[in-house]
């Protein structure tokens, strides 16, 4: 598993997103339940003996960084920052790197400089061969002071004399500079410390008198060199060609590195990623803001950090050196609990690392300023994060959420009125499509465009004993897949905008998708195996979540097909293609998931000889939660376990699936009398058997739990299992469970079944 590439992470709701680096093995079990709960932030009572005059505490986001490739090493990177994009830029400048093979990162033995000024020198040129000849004596004396320093190998490791003018009394000063190793403590006190101790012993020696004795923030004996090479074809994208963002890149560069009050805002950008690893590692921002500003001014104008030139072969190189000198231990560590579990998830194993991780993250966060400013501009970065705060204060559910985004930032107007607006466009379009789609009834985008649909659905009663002939009770659910069909000059073009896929599909591939198997199958069928087209789907049902969603994208396909090509086809037609689209994918199904998406109605289920497919009439909607787990629901899998076990074992599972047929057949009856407490217990007893049968997985067995906990009259897994979601039908308070839920790290969504 790839640590720090975590897929859509940042449309997971926080507890998501916190379960979701658990899993990764980002956070330790204590420190899970930690973050979960909020005991990690820091209290008034702590703050009160960090500061003085303490009275309160002030909070900031704290954010992951993620697909950093560093040296060869993953990290996920804590970031402490209150400004937009900032996060979401260094995500993706990481993964453009990650790509390219990463960053590679070095620096130098990290050396504190402790500065001590001697004034009213009597000979500051003997004063300085003096220091210089004794400096061992100065060494010993400052070591002395520290000896479990020296046992950690560090300690006073030099000493550099300087003489400078000056413009006040006493003629020229002489100043004496202790190079310190700290090891992985930032060390500011541990060389104040030094400087002090050593005073004395200095003043003497030079026949002055000491006046400062202080660290510098100019550490340049601590420099790290962050480096990056990314190939022009990288860079291409977004209506820009490689080569013109590269030499964009390179020319705004140029402009920081001869203006400095370019240079002062091109730097500020690099300071974004480093100050917001330092926050959240607990060091002293401050310091290294001075440090770095100052090294930027080093040759008497201030300038850029970076540099950013053309290879030979004509790949972008981007290169930082800053001085950085960080540490991972002492007192912000033992007080704010924050920066501990933050530092246990980055995974640093020394205060250099820290420092190497800082660089490549101020050398990402700098490329992805400049890529933007180049390219669509600053402004344009922060859209989409605008629009996302809009539609959240605007109150757009969870389900609606991508799509009220999307055309939100299409209208143009970023305002919660426009969302509101939108949002009720959508929730109509969402409750019209529910109904069954057959080929006279057209279903209209805003545009008045006609799109084929499929649904979605929930199965109350019967899991995998379908397959075996029995009956289950399943129903559609107010979410639906829908497609379009244009024409194009060759092949099968799918585009997919809210999974980021856009392909060709190859029907030859030795191994190709089972999407471009399905699609081959169905234009074999419809004898359209020679005409180009380009298919465009708009997913509202969650990919691989145990809700028909692959039946619901092959029915949308094909009904979009039929209507762009006018192939007359009637819903029993559609259901037959997409039955052998379901072969495709999921081996051995029973035909339900396909029956759904196509007919959009509350159905009695049975295959085989003995088919049936009874509508079911209900008095009143059923509240149900899904509660959808973060883990994939791999049908083809689970019911290829089941097989398997059903195969070693036929009359034992063959008494479950009749357990299970019996279920639905009681189920039914309850449904017809509206007794929800009698099929809550039926779905309890059923889920019990689904997880005797190995098909439930600790997420849904928790998800149900929590169900339970708070309401649900019975709970139990929806689809193949081994991850996907769960259905829990709650008939006093379906809000409070599905927000039981979301607090406990997942996806909830409200939907009433049976509804017309």
């Amino acid at each position: 598993m790839e640590r720090s590439r975590i897929p859509q992470f940042y449309k997971m709701s926080v507890p998501e997103r916190v379960r979701t680096v658990h899993d990764r093995g980002l956070l330790g079990p204590e420190d899970y339940q930690v973050l979960k709960s909020g005991r990690h932030t820091l209290s008034v009572q702590l703050a009160d003996k960090m500061i003085e005059n303490v009275i309160g505490v002030m909070g900031l986001p704290v954010g992951l960084g993620l697909n950093f490739l560093i040296n060869d090493k993953e990290y996920v990177v804590p970031l402490v920052v209150e400004e937009p994009s900032i996060v979401a830029a260094l995500g993706s400048a990481a993964k453009l790197a990650r790509s390219a093979g990463g960053f590679t990162v070095e620096s130098t033995e990290p050396r504190l400089i402790g500065q001590i000024q001697i004034v009213d020198v009597a000979d500051p040129a003997r004063a300085k061969a003096t220091l210089l000849q004794r400096k061992d004596e100065i060494l010993n004396l400052a070591n002395s002071l520290h000896p479990k320093m020296i046992a950690r190998g560090g300690g006073a490791k030099d000493l550099e004399v300087y003489i400078h003018p000056s413009q006040g009394i006493g003629g020229d000063m002489v100043v004496a500079h202790l190079l310190v190793d700290t090891c992985d403590a930032m060390g500011a006190n541990l060389v104040n410390t030094m400087c002090e101790g050593v005073a004395s012993l200095v003043e003497n020696m030079a026949d002055g008198r000491v006046f400062l004795r202080i660290l510098s923030n100019l550490t340049d004996r601590a420099l790290v060199r962050a480096k990056v090479r990314i190939p022009v074809s990288l860079l291409t994208g977004k209506g820009f060609d490689g080569e013109q963002v590269r030499d964009g890149i390179i020319v705004a560069n140029d402009f920081a590195r001869v203006d400095p009050y370019r240079a002062a805002t091109h730097n500020k950008g690099i300071m974004n990623g480093v100050d917001a690893v330092a926050l959240a590692t607990g060091n002293d921002w401050r310091a290294i803001e001075a440090g770095a500003h100052a090294y930027a001014a080093r040759g008497g104008r201030y300038t850029s950090l970076t540099s950013w030139t053309c290879a030979d072969n004509g790949d972008l190189l981007g290169e930082l050196e800053i001085p950085l000198k960080v540490g991972t231990v002492g007192g912000p560590l033992q007080t704010n609990p924050t920066v501990a579990l933050n530092l246990r998830m980055l995974g640093v194993e020394s205060a250099r690392e820290l420092a190497e991780v800082m660089g490549a993250v101020g050398l990402a966060q700098n490329f992805s300023a400049i890529r933007a400013l180049v390219t669509e501009g600053i402004q344009q970065g922060h859209m989409t994060l605008h629009a996302r705060s809009v539609a959240t204060a605007a109150g757009v559910p969870p389900e609606l959420f991508d799509t009220v985004v999307e055309r939100l930032i299409a209208s143009g107007e970023i305002k919660v009125w426009k969302a509101a607006d939108i949002m009720r466009e959508v929730a109509e379009q969402s409750a019209s499509s529910i109904r069954a789609v057959s080929r006279t009834e057209e279903q209209e985008t805003l545009e008045g465009e006609r799109l084929g649909a499929g649904h979605g659905k929930i199965i109350l009663l019967g899991e995998h004993a379908v397959v075996y002939g029995r009956r289950a009770i399943a129903a559609p659910i107010p979410l639906a897949i829908q497609a379009r069909v244009e024409d194009a000059p060759e092949g099968v073009e799918l585009i997919i905008p809210r999974w980021g896929i856009e392909q060709r599909l190859d029907f030859k591939a030795k191994r190709p998708p089972s999407f471009a198997k399905s699609m081959a199958r169905v234009l074999s069928a419809l004898d359209l195996e020679n005409r180009g087209m380009r298919i465009e789907v708009f997913p509202n049902v969650p990919r691989a979540m145990g809700l028909g969603g692959s039946a619901a994208l092959a029915v949308a396909v094909i009904r979009a097909i039929d209507l762009h090509f006018r192939l007359g086809l009637d819903d029993e037609r559609i259901n037959e293609l997409a039955f052998e689209c379901e072969k495709v994918a999921h081996g051995t199904p029973s035909g339900l998931d396909n029956t759904l998406a196509t007919y959009g109605e509350f159905t009695l289920f049975r295959r085989g000889e003995d088919a049936c497919r009874e509508i079911i009439e209900v008095s009143q909607p059923l509240p149900i939660v899904i509660g959808m787990s973060r883990t994939e629901s791999l049908t083809a899998r689970t019911v290829a376990r089941v097989r398997e076990a059903w195969q070693r074992n036929p009359d034992l599972y063959d008494r479950i699936f009749d357990e299970i047929d019996t279920l639905a057949g009681q189920g039914l009856e309850a449904l017809k009398s509206g007794d929800y407490e009698t099929l809550g217990e039926l779905m309890n007893v059923c889920q019990g058997l689904l997880n005797a049968m190995q098909v439930s997985s600790w997420e849904l067995e928790e998800l149900i739990q929590v169900a339970r906990n708070h309401g649900a009259v019975g709970a139990k897994l929806t689809g193949g299992g081994g991850g996907g979601s769960i259905i829990a039908l709650c008939p006093d308070d379906s809000a409070r469970v599905a927000r039981a839920i979301r607090e406990a790290g997942y996806h909830a969504l409200e939907v009433s079944i049976g509804q017309t």
